[in-house]
């Protein structure tokens, strides 16, 4: 099976004066589809670096990237852009949606960079919004909208393109604890439904929803841990 996600040898610096500072260093790291991954350390691990260029938002100064096979290095900006979009949906700690729009605009917002498949991303909208128990909600603006329910709009939108690659970083940071746990369940249940996901996270209580957790510490993976088998797309299908 092709990986989703395969980096070899990445490496990211930063100048801090007269020194360079190694954000990465000689980072490996194979993700297959269906796997859901929880990426932990403290601050200044590299996990956030990490996560940007997984996400196509920076790039490495030395070392390759491959998302479905594709070298990203390959694609210009126009390109990259495009290919974000398709395949990588996004969910924040702070929700980053647009304070104008209603939860259903938030969560068609991707779709207006789609060149094909609006009807059908219109449709998903309303089926995202009506699974979340927010279709009732979807006239309603981000400040009418509690903290769980803003979550599940940038979820739902981060879903409407139907990506093979979730990322979401820290997203519970901003909820009280019982909708944490609500969150953690929603994407453990996309991720049974064959959903590819990795989570950035400070807290082992948030990793252990993962099936596997990668520890970084001083631009490295210092260790993997699994927690439970990646589920096979025929167990994938047959999950209740």
């Amino acid at each position: 099976m092709t990986n989703v996600i395969t980096t070899r040898s990445l490496h990211r610096y930063f100048e801090v004066g007269d020194s360079k500072v190694h954000a990465l260093n000689d980072v490996n790291l194979d993700v297959k589809a269906g796997e859901f991954i929880a990426i932990m350390g403290p601050s200044g691990s590299g996990k956030s670096t990490l996560m940007n260029i997984l996400g196509c938002l920076d790039s490495p100064d030395e070392g390759e990237y491959r998302l479905l096979d594709q070298p990203v290095a390959d694609l210009d900006d126009t390109e990259l852009s495009s290919f974000r979009n398709q395949y990588i949906g996004f969910v924040f700690q702070s929700f980053h949606l647009l304070p104008r729009l209603t939860a259903l605009e938030n969560v068609t917002l991707p779709l207006r960079f789609a060149k094909e498949g609006i009807t059908e991303g219109r449709n998903r909208a309303y089926e995202l919004l009506n699974r979340l128990g927010l279709y009732y909600r979807r006239t309603h603006r981000p400040n009418q909208l509690s903290g769980g329910q803003r979550q599940r709009v940038a979820i739902a939108r981060a879903l409407v393109s139907n990506p093979p690659l979730l990322l979401a970083d820290e997203p519970t940071g901003n909820l009280d604890s019982k909708t944490a746990a609500e969150i953690l369940a929603l994407l453990q249940e996309l991720n049974q439904e064959g959903q590819t996901i990795i989570l950035v996270t400070h807290e082992d209580d948030i990793a252990k929803h993962a099936q596997r957790v990668i520890y970084m510490l001083d631009g490295e993976i210092s260790r993997e841990e699994v927690l439970r088998p990646r589920l096979e797309p025929a167990d994938q299908l047959n999950v209740a």
